[in-house]
Formats: structure tokens, C-alpha cells, sequence
């Protein structure tokens, strides 16, 4: 059966859409724990970390959590073990490991 489109979209307002090309937050949704999905897991090796929080930003997970300028352990329910933060870490302060 085809819905009409008209139909099925009536009463939506332009101004409730989401705008094109925003991140409005993480990859992941916070309802949903996707770090299930990974295969390889980073280790944080907090004796190697100069806090210089090159990684927080090329997570595309966010989660790498940064409280008052410092960052802490992985959020490992959305986590999915891509391995950019360990490439992007100066310091060698995150490893990756198989499995979790």
C-alpha cells in the first residue's frame, strides 16, 4: 500500500525540521548502548596522558568525556572501537585491544 506523502507529513512545520548539515550531538544515542557493536576496545593509560585533549574531539561517538579540562575513562556503552583517538594521541596514552 503507498502512503501518500502529502498525507503522511501533514501538520509538520518547516520551523520544526532539523536544519541540514548540524551536528546536534554525538553519533550515538544516549537511549541506546552501542558499544556492544565494537570488535577492538581502547584502553586508556592514564600514566601517559598529558591532557591535552586531542581526542575528545575526533571522537565521533563523544565518548570520550571531559569534566573541568581533564578527561576521563572511555564511555564504553557507545564506544565503537574505531580507533581515531588512538591515531590522534600524540602521548601513545590510548591502546588499542581486541575484543573487549
Amino acid at each position: 500500500m503507498k502512503t501518500d506523502i502529502k498525507t503522511q507529513h501533514e501538520g509538520v512545520k518547516w520551523q520544526d525540521l532539523t536544519p541540514g548539515c548540524v551536528i546536534n550531538g554525538g553519533g550515538t544515542a544516549k537511549e541506546f548502548n552501542t558499544g556492544e557493536w565494537r570488535v577492538d576496545t581502547p584502553v586508556f593509560i592514564e600514566d601517559k596522558c598529558k591532557q591535552c585533549l586531542l581526542c575528545a574531539p575526533v571522537c565521533p561517538d563523544s565518548s570520550i568525556p571531559v569534566v573541568d579540562g581533564k578527561r576521563l575513562d572511555f564511555d564504553y556503552d557507545h564506544c565503537k572501537g574505531c580507533g581515531i583517538c588512538a591515531a590522534a594521541c600524540p602521548f601513545g596514552a590510548i591502546e588499542m585491544r581486541k575484543g573487549e
